[in-house]
């Protein structure tokens, strides 16, 4: 479900990928159930595709990754979380306009 520049990842490969990443990443928190997720997906690609090269783009499904939303307290999906330097600047609950995910990314840069 992600779009070309939006990476999948998991619990295994968070640390990684996000926490130690020498660029803002947006992390969406979503499930395959999620109607909200699905409405905000091309957005969330589009914007990755936008700002390839200045932020990293990735999804973490809840079902399959359970410590990581728990760790973050992630309640309802989609939570839109924006990392820089290894800590949430930036928090998107629900399904918003893409302006207003964009806006949270310009905060970043």
């Amino acid at each position: 479900m992600a779009g070309a520049d939006v990476i999948n990842i998991g619990d295994g490969d968070f640390k990684q990928q996000v926490l130690d990443s020498q660029e803002p990443v947006l992390v969406d928190f979503w499930a395959t159930w999620c109607a909200p997720c699905r409405a905000i997906a091309p957005s969330v690609d589009a914007l990755a595709t936008q700002y390839k090269g200045k932020v990293k783009f990735a999804k973490v499904n809840i079902d399959e990754n359970q410590d990581t939303p728990q760790q973050y307290g992630i309640r309802s999906i989609p939570t839109l979380l924006v990392f820089k330097g290894g800590q949430v600047v930036e928090q998107i609950v629900g399904a918003v306009p893409k302006s207003r995910i964009e806006d949270a990314i310009k905060k970043t840069l």
